[in-house]
């Protein structure tokens, strides 16, 4: 944790072209805090966390993430509708118009880190327009030490203007958002929106690139956990899908929530220094860690509260993707440093709304790697404008929004790691049962986290596959029993009372699997290729 005594209190922007703006550098969370309340800002929770209002967007614009196209990535990149190019000519005239605007304004700066394993270290500069943004980015990322700050030389520069609206036939943009990599001036250029989670997708992204190309080390949208044995575990998933519900457990200690690193010496490092959990829903009983993380330090973002300050969670009048920041400290339960050691399990997490996948079910090698590469969860109605029955979803590598090369780039390297580790991977069904939405329920998280314990405690990985009923649609392999799940939740098919509907269903689900994978046959062998499902509906 950054102590403000002694802490440096100015900076140079010079090298940036930012020369006449008022800088405040480094300011602690409680000065951030209060900046924002005195600005009228945001509002103070009864819990004393910061709740903030992002604006018109609370969430991300996959549409309007580019990539510069240039002698780096020209080749590198699965340029796509994903990875968007933008010309270095472009980011130039739009990076010195973000300049011009930033300095008129007051703003927040923060040196910090990116990846808990030094030897994989990235240091970063942000610079923030807004005073909650720049708490965001210390609650987000790593906090360098007083020490470390005294020669502190940055490799990437994030340069966060949410006020400024670009003019998109002038500009280059789709719109007047906009979220820009550039790996030769090696700045993230993010403007026009208020949401904090592209700040730190920025940069994450770019490690995407760099890890594997410069590193050999696997990047990860997942999250991490490590048991009394020492044995980590990954939990990779979707928005919605549970991933940082999941790997925050009072009986293990949380590594991280959202993107790591698998090194060549078989540990996993965390890319953050902090969390960002979703909070629709939350409550005390069902995620305590969470919850008691919500406190003075944290940020609420575009959550309803009474006049008291008290936070309906379940209110989504603003958005489904109400959100929680936090620093790693507000959790007791973390592991220090967030790296660990001999990953064991991996869980694929999916929210299916179709209600037709086992919610538990082990792959095999061909299996991990197909699932990985489709990145499966479901839409639900009311998500978005339109949606009135499930739609399937697929986001390559569980997080194509953030992975600027190939998929089958890192499935290749996840499929070497798990051969080498010897790991095990699940998929969990975190969605629906007895039916699709709107007709099933969803699965309850006790069942859900008497699964995950049941692989973690050894349970379900000593049976032999005696002990498992292959799909005879999916082809996985979906445990006869489980302790703590009643066993007739075990059986999609067996909740929802009706067979022709059931495998209806499944079936549908299987075209869209293949459907979605035909852009990535070309890429893949035909091991994998056979881990999918292998019947048409009729």
């Amino acid at each position: 944790m950054n102590n403000s005594k002694n802490r440096p209190t100015s900076i140079s922007l010079e090298s940036y072209g930012i020369t006449h703006a008022n800088i405040n550098y480094q300011l602690s969370p409680d000065d951030l805090h209060q900046i924002t309340l005195e600005r009228k800002m945001g509002r103070e929770a009864s819990s004393g966390a910061l709740a903030v209002n992002t604006g018109e967007f609370t969430g991300r614009s996959p549409k309007d993430r580019f990539i510069v196209r240039d002698a780096i990535t020209e080749d590198k990149v699965w340029w796509s509708d994903i990875n968007i190019p933008f010309t270095p000519e472009k980011f130039d005239a739009l990076y010195d118009k973000v300049i011009a605007y930033l300095n008129d304004k007051e703003l927040y700066v923060r040196d910090c880190y990116a990846c808990a394993d030094h030897n994989y270290r990235m240091d970063i500069r942000v610079v923030n327009e807004y005073p909650w943004s720049n708490l965001f980015v210390y609650n987000m990322f790593i906090r360098p030490t007083q020490e470390e700050l005294k020669d502190f030389d940055p490799e990437w520069t994030v340069i966060n203007a949410p006020g400024f609206m670009a003019d998109a036939k002038e500009d280059g943009t789709r719109q007047h958002n906009f979220a820009i990599l550039n790996f030769t001036r090696k700045i993230a250029l993010v403007g026009g929106t208020g949401y904090t989670g592209e700040i730190k997708k920025g940069i994450f992204s770019a490690l995407n690139f760099i890890l594997p190309v410069e590193k050999n080390t696997l990047p990860m949208h997942c999250s991490a956990n490590v048991g009394k044995d020492g044995t980590t575990a990954l939990f990779f998933g979707l928005s919605g899908t549970g991933k940082t519900t999941l790997s925050t457990d009072a009986s293990r200690k949380l590594i991280g929530d959202d993107e790591h690193g698998w090194n060549n010496e078989n540990a996993v490092f965390n890319f953050e220094g902090g969390c960002y959990a979703k909070v629709i829903n939350l409550s005390k009983e069902k995620e305590p860690e969470i919850y008691g993380a919500i406190k003075k330090g944290a940020i609420l973002e575009n959550v309803i509260m009474d006049g008291n300050g008290v936070v309906d969670f379940a209110d989504t009048t603003i958005t489904q993707n109400t959100r929680v920041s936090y620093p790693l400290y507000h959790i007791e339960n973390v592991q220090r440093p967030s790296i660990g050691k001999n990953p064991k399990n991996i869980f694929f997490l999916t929210a299916d709304a179709f209600g037709v996948l086992p919610p538990i079910s082990k792959l095999t090698p061909s299996q991990a790697a197909y699932h990985f590469i489709s990145g499966y969860t479901a839409k639900v109605a009311g998500t978005e404008a339109g949606v009135v029955e499930p739609i399937p979803s697929f986001s390559a590598c569980f997080g194509a929004p953030f992975m600027p090369l190939h998929p089958a780039k890192y499935a290749e390297m996840l499929s070497r790691k798990m051969q080498d580790s010897g790991v095990s991977v699940w998929l969990v069904n975190t969605g629906w049962t007895g039916g699709p939405y709107g007709v099933g329920t969803r699965m309850k998280l006790q069942y859900t986290r008497a699964m995950i314990n049941a692989v973690l405690n050894g349970d379900l990985g000593l049976y032999s596959y005696d002990d498992y009923h292959i799909h005879s649609v999916f082809g996985v392999a979906q445990p006869r029993t489980c302790p703590g799940v009643p066993t007739d939740v075990l059986s999609p098919r067996t909740t929802w009372n009706d067979d022709k509907a059931y495998y209806t269903t499944a079936f549908k689900l299987t075209n869209a699997f293949r459907e979605n994978f035909k852009k990535f046959e070309a890429y893949a062998s035909e091991e994998i290729r056979r881990g999918g499902p292998q019947r048409y509906a009729f």
